[in-house]
């Protein structure tokens, strides 16, 4: 992908398009295609307990990643390694996702999963930069804007803004419509269930990604091992059925627009023109609402864009992480 494809666009003015201040790739971790997940632990902090998986590198400012509905640490595996000369990384599933166990609660809402992270990244006394991807990244800009002490850096992939469209399309299967209908959904629920984990994690590659093709094989099959074991634990489908409809619920009203105008920390924004869950036209709104935010649009991604293009994504990050530290971030007067 050229340069010249990259655009950024500034907040709060009139969008004005220029280049993105990307990192030198050789100041990065080289991808390497057979990275296996990092290794995962529980972690209590703030009275919290998170399962976490965590990426070695420099520990000065650390970096902390939050993944979307459905998701799990495992989707910056990439992303992490390739930013782990930069800050050392700690991806984290949130209440009741991946292997993190529920809060006794069992709250799913955005608030609840903000509180948690909160308490967490509080209990851990470091300011780090932040990451989320579409829910995550609703989570992220939440904690940002209530804990800016917290953040030094915020960047959003996809995030999940309201977007409200009545649009199939942005299902991994079109039986899942009919699968909430009362009465009439039963035996639709039991269609999908009887599908294998491996259509089912293909079904999600193909909603995902701007370009199903460039999804590994080995990410396949790790995404489907990672389906088995979510559905062995009780709480699964619990936990993302109520935080899909608090998600849902939220978005009524001007409330995260608000949160978002809230948020005095730098932030990238990054989306894919060809994301299908949350559409590329609130990239623009989403950064004219943020004080310092940039946006980075990347033709022909989807809305995994730290899944599809993990290196470039590093390079933006790495890059405003650097322009930050050497207070470039915002644009001369």
């Amino acid at each position: 992908m050229s340069l010249a494809a990259l655009r950024l666009v500034n907040s709060p003015a009139i969008p004005a398009p220029g280049t993105v201040p990307l990192a030198d790739s050789g100041s990065l971790a080289q991808r390497h295609e057979h990275w296996r997940p990092w290794p995962g632990r529980e972690v209590t902090a703030g009275g919290v307990t998170l399962h976490v998986r965590e990426t070695p590198g420099p520990d000065d400012v650390p970096a902390v990643y939050v993944h979307g509905l459905s998701g799990s640490a495992t989707n910056w595996t990439d992303l992490a390694g390739v930013l782990a000369p930069r800050a050392a990384g700690t991806a984290v599933d949130l209440p009741g996702f991946g292997l993190s166990r529920p809060l006794p609660s069992r709250d799913y809402s955005p608030a609840a999963h903000a509180d948690a992270l909160l308490c967490f990244l509080a209990g851990r006394g470091r300011r780090v930069h932040l990451l989320g991807n579409s829910l995550g990244g609703a989570i992220a800009l939440a904690v940002a804007a209530r804990r800016p002490e917290l953040v030094r850096t915020l960047t959003l992939v996809s995030p999940a803004m309201p977007d409200r469209r009545p649009d199939p399309r942005r299902m991994s299967d079109p039986r899942m419509a009919l699968a909430m209908v009362p009465g009439l959904g039963r035996r639709a629920r039991a269609q999908l269930a009887a599908a294998s984990p491996r259509i089912r994690a293909e079904q999600v590659v193909r909603l995902c990604f701007g370009d199903p093709s460039l999804a590994p094989e080995h990410r396949l099959a790790e995404a489907a091992e990672e389906i088995v074991a979510r559905g062995r634990q009780p709480w699964a489908g619990e936990a993302l059925e109520r935080t899909a409809l608090g998600m849902f619920t939220s978005w009524a009203g001007r409330g995260l627009w608000a949160t978002a105008a809230r948020v005095s920390v730098p932030t990238l924004v990054v989306w894919g023109d060809r994301d299908r869950l949350v559409s590329p036209r609130l990239a623009v709104r989403t950064v004219r609402s943020l004080r310092r935010g940039k946006l980075l649009m990347l033709p022909g991604v989807g809305h995994i864009a730290q899944i599809e293009a993990p290196e470039t994504v590093a390079r933006a990050v790495a890059g405003m992480w650097g322009a930050v530290e050497r207070g470039e971030w915002e644009d001369p007067a």
